[in-house]
């Protein structure tokens, strides 16, 4: 049974939230309730919760003012967020646990079972690492957390050459030093993901870093000509919009 703390401002959101919850109470136990980052420190330093329910916002600081004055993460969170698109596309790059208000049982049902499956402490720490860095706005080179079956990765972009697809639900990313990582998520989540920082789709199998192309060669249909040398295709659909981006570099 894990043991949970529900931090959140809001008196409706809170009861909601404890309703969903303990509708599996062989799984989770609620140890009590925060309403702001004050009362939200003082009870998971008495409760010792294995899981948080954090809001964002709360009236006198956010989750991650929250965070920072815990110091030691021990316990596993999943954000609740009314936030912007850049808040929320820092969570996908993190591989963090979210959920939209207003809360839907399905999505909290959702993360809490991804929870239950993964619950290392170092894997935790690398993630919030990785989601503070992408939440500064002055810091433009964003971190990707990439998750193998047996490891963990946190990555920036800027040191990816290159995405594969195995033509189902894996990716793999070719890296700097040579380094290989197998990720089992299908390239179409990380070509939306990464596709507004200087990444192109160039074939359906393959999601290239622009920034690690020395050269576009037309022969044989065209391809381009990595700086590691590796020569990928470009589908002819996509020839001219990727040109059109490329020479805009």
């Amino acid at each position: 049974m894990i043991k949970t703390v529900i931090i959140d401002d809001e008196l409706n959101a809170r009861k909601i939230i404890r309703g969903i919850v303990e509708t599996l109470p062989e799984r989770f136990q609620i140890l009590g309730e925060a309403l702001d980052v004050k009362s939200g420190i003082e009870t998971i330093k008495t409760k010792q919760p294995e899981l948080v329910l954090l809001d964002i916002d709360m009236p006198d600081g956010t989750a991650f003012d929250l965070l920072e004055k815990i110091g030691k993460i021990d316990f596993k969170i999943i954000f609740i967020t009314a936030h912007s698109d850049f808040a929320i596309q820092a969570f996908k790059f993190s591989a963090i646990d979210y959920i939209m208000k207003p809360v839907i049982s399905s999505e909290l049902f959702r993360a809490l079972d991804k929870v239950e499956k993964s619950f290392e402490l170092e894997e935790i720490n690398l993630k919030l690492n990785s989601l503070l860095s992408n939440l500064d706005p002055g810091n433009k080179k964003k971190k990707l957390v990439l998750k193998s079956l047996d490891s963990i990765l946190s990555v920036d972009i800027s040191e990816i050459f290159y995405c594969e697809s195995d033509g189902g639900s894996y990716t793999r990313f070719y890296l700097n030093d040579n380094r290989i990582f197998l990720v089992s998520r299908p390239l179409k989540e990380y070509d939306e993901l990464l596709s507004a920082h200087d990444f192109f789709r160039v074939h359906k199998s393959y999601l290239v870093n622009l920034n690690k192309i020395t050269r576009y060669e037309k022969q044989d249909g065209g391809s381009v000509i990595l700086k590691n040398q590796t020569e990928i295709p470009v589908s002819f659909r996509k020839r001219e919009q990727f040109l059109e981006r490329f020479m805009a570099l």
